[in-house]
């Protein structure tokens, strides 16, 4: 008879795609959590067989246990907000992205509504916490067009570190792009991802950024094919080595997996409410 492997509740919870695990451990800790009729424990291991409601909601038990993990990788556009829903009314990212059955996208970082670029989802929790972790150290790149000249004291400055309000910060890799007049590119390189940091880090040495792109993430760069409100979702060889990267393992429940080729997305119509 086999032995029946447990693992800590936000984990758990965490690959269903309810919300990233640091959420699920914040909701455990108000005491939101429940497993069987009973307030969770943050930390307290659990099978996914159990009967669990986040926030007065009920769970699936197949969800909780076999939740299919996906990946999406998205161009994102200027002017769209990276939450789901806007005060201002302004566009979110989550109404481009394709509905999920028994989950929800989760965003892996942010970029702000200024900023366009690679931006990736996906329905497991766990993953988006490994890999939006500091200690991960997952490098992503950014091309920058600035205003005006850059003297190599400055370059020299941005590489070594220099301190913003919220610590000291610097670029890992500054590269050269190319550039006439007075706009000039460059690719920068980050292991973090502090708010704004890219445009604060050049902005501390009075240079303007009139233009940023995120273009890769980890070892997932951002395809020229993939136009901006569209998206791609990563075949299930390529999101196993992903997960390798991080120190997972692809959970593969789905007795009837989906194909491995890669499926294009389009933005939906105007007027189309998400239910993510």
């Amino acid at each position: 008879m086999s032995e029946i492997v447990q693992e800590k509740i936000q984990k758990v919870l965490a690959r269903t795609g309810i919300a990233s695990r640091r959420q699920i451990e914040q909701l455990i800790s108000e005491g939101k959590v429940t497993v069987n009729g009973r307030v969770a424990q943050l930390g307290e291991r659990v099978s996914g067989s159990e009967r669990f409601s986040v926030e007065g909601k009920p769970v699936s038990r197949s969800t909780a246990k076999t939740q299919m993990s996906r990946l999406i990788i998205y161009h994102k556009p200027v002017g769209e907000v990276t939450s789901r829903s806007d005060p201002e009314g302004r566009p979110s990212v989550f109404a481009a992205l394709p509905e999920v059955k028994g989950g929800r996208w989760i965003a892996i970082g942010r970029l702000d509504i200024s900023t366009s670029g690679l931006l990736l989802f996906t329905t497991d929790g766990e993953l988006a916490n490994r890999m939006m972790h500091p200690s991960a150290e997952i490098e992503r790149i950014y091309a920058v067009r600035v205003l005006g000249e850059v003297k190599p004291e400055v370059i020299e400055r941005l590489g070594s570190g220099v301190e913003l309000d919220d610590g000291p910060a610097r670029f890992q890799l500054i590269r050269d792009a190319g550039g006439e007049g007075a706009n000039h590119w460059y690719h920068v390189t980050l292991k973090e991802g502090r708010n704004r940091e890219v445009r604060r880090l050049w902005e501390s040495q009075g240079i303007t950024v009139s233009r940023l792109m995120r273009i890769s993430f980890g070892p997932i760069q951002l395809s020229r094919q993939v136009r901006p409100g569209k998206w791609v979702e990563m075949n299930q060889a390529d999101l196993a080595k992903l997960y390798t990267l991080v120190g997972l393992t692809l959970p593969r429940p789905d007795p009837h997996p989906t194909t491995s080729r890669a499926v294009v997305g389009r933005r939906r119509p105007p007027g189309h409410r998400s239910r993510q």
